[in-house]
């Protein structure tokens, strides 16, 4: 069990599998990096799967925040095979993500953000929200986590045991560190010239259904932004779309074509990961 306060690490929840492109998942608010579960027997399938995690008391700037990610991204490409590498990125990650982008974009083949708080300066009441929360005694801090839970995810397209992990993961941060994420969303600031310097193809994934942010019409900004971006849209899924019964990560990325193959020992691309792309589309799927 890491320590509070340790720095952020990289969980493996599966097996390696050396071979794959690197699949790195960069979490929510909630920074646990298990809030991916549901979606793990898809994906290894085709990826060797990290998570990052930050600690629950974590009180990192932007910066340095950034600066640990592409150090512990960088330990992982020194030590493994030279595999495409896929950012994918929730929510809070999803401005990490961007950060780490425009920080060391060549450690990168492709994107996915899936409905990033990039666009939390546009969701009035919880920009202005943000700036009134004052600490409270815990047992309120964790009675508030439950009254969000509705904002933050369509609660009736999730199973039981996924809306307790997700309660779980968000009553794990501390209150302390809850606040201080809060104001990096409202900090957060990213230039149209970072995202049009961005050239990797790009997924952007963004649920109509989002009662948090305005997460479809940030999605449309990004992709007019991005020269190599594509759209892909959840008509009926909420904030935390992941934990969702009916939401396959997987195949939103084979019916957008967005397997890479990996590449063999001899540095040349196996067909095996182009072989399972389906080209059928799917409701709410929109390309730039």
């Amino acid at each position: 069990m890491r320590d509070a306060y340790s720095p952020p690490y990289f969980r493996v929840p599966r097996p390696l599998n050396p071979q794959a492109p690197l699949f790195i998942y960069l979490p929510g608010m909630d920074g646990t990096g298990q809030l991916l579960s549901r979606q793990l027997a898809g994906l290894e399938q085709a990826f060797d799967i990290r998570c990052l995690t930050l600690p629950p008391s974590d009180l990192t700037p932007w910066d340095q925040l950034t600066s640990q990610v592409v150090r512990l991204i960088e330990a992982e490409l020194e030590h493994g095979a030279q595999q495409p590498v896929y950012l994918c990125a929730e929510s809070f990650g999803g401005c990490l993500a961007l950060k780490v982008m425009e920080r060391s974009p060549h450690l990168f083949d492709r994107l996915i953000l899936l409905n990033p708080a990039t666009s939390f300066k546009q969701s009035f009441w919880i920009y202005w929200g943000s700036h009134l929360i004052q600490p409270v005694p815990d047992l309120v801090y964790q009675a508030s986590c439950v009254g969000f839970l509705p904002f933050l995810a369509a609660l009736e397209r999730i199973e039981a045991s996924d809306r307790r992990a997700l309660l779980d993961a968000m009553q794990s941060v501390t209150q302390k560190a809850s606040i201080w994420r809060m104001s990096l969303l409202r900090e957060f600031e990213l230039s149209d010239t970072v995202l049009r310097n961005i050239h990797q193809p790009t997924l952007v994934v963004g649920s109509q259904r989002d009662r948090l942010l305005p997460s479809m019409d940030e999605a449309q900004r990004l992709v007019g932004l991005m020269p190599n971006a594509q759209m892909h849209l959840l008509p009926d899924s909420g904030h935390a779309c992941l934990l969702e019964s009916a939401v396959d990560l997987y195949d939103i990325l084979k019916v957008n074509q967005f397997l890479q193959p990996s590449r063999n020992a001899n540095g040349n691309a196996n067909e095996n990961a182009d072989e399972r792309v389906n080209n059928g589309a799917v409701l709410g799927k929109t390309l730039s």
